[in-house]
């Protein structure tokens, strides 16, 4: 099956001169969801992953489905304020601010295995903040980073530690 034809694009959106690759036709169509995950699964079925981290907001959907595919369990890092108890923070640059991404502070146990997936790698600059706060508060092993999608012109694999990376398609 070609999932990659569920990927609508979309010009000029959010402004002019971006191409917006939107999987969510994807997510609707059954089958093609079916078989991405079943094909990240193969990729990870013998690494004994304990984890699957979700960041916020799309990247909740594809971990959610992979961890319930691998047996694992699945953990979101969220974006300020939105957990309901005392979380670790890690603050990080945008384009245009910054921002902050929070995690539970009981999100893993030592030792755990895990990996971090979220739906679109561009700059780096998201997931890279996801890693620094694992890294920084938890004794896990991150397995590696998994993306729906990676825009290579932007070079964000680059600017991550050398931490393993998979991205389904690039553009």
């Amino acid at each position: 099956m070609d999932i990659e034809s569920y990927i609508r694009t979309t010009p000029d959106f959010p402004k002019p001169g971006i191409l917006f690759r939107d999987f969510t036709p994807l997510l609707a169509h059954g089958p093609a969801f079916a078989a991405l995950i079943d094909q990240l699964k193969a990729r990870y079925a013998d690494s004994q992953i304990d984890v699957v981290v979700g960041i916020e907001a799309r990247g909740f959907v594809l971990a959610s489905a992979l961890a319930y595919a691998l047996g694992a369990g699945t953990v979101l890092v969220r974006k300020a304020g939105k957990l309901p108890h005392e979380p670790h923070a890690q603050e990080y640059e945008l384009e245009y601010g910054s921002s902050i991404l929070e995690i539970s502070r009981d999100a893993f146990q030592d030792g755990q295995r895990i990996l971090i997936v979220d739906d679109v790698l561009a700059t780096g600059g998201t997931v890279g903040a996801a890693l620094k706060l694992i890294q920084s508060h938890f004794s896990v092993s991150i397995e590696a980073l998994v993306f729906l999608m990676e825009l290579d012109a932007l070079n964000g694999r680059q600017k991550l530690p050398a931490v393993p990376i998979h991205s389904v398609f690039h553009y």
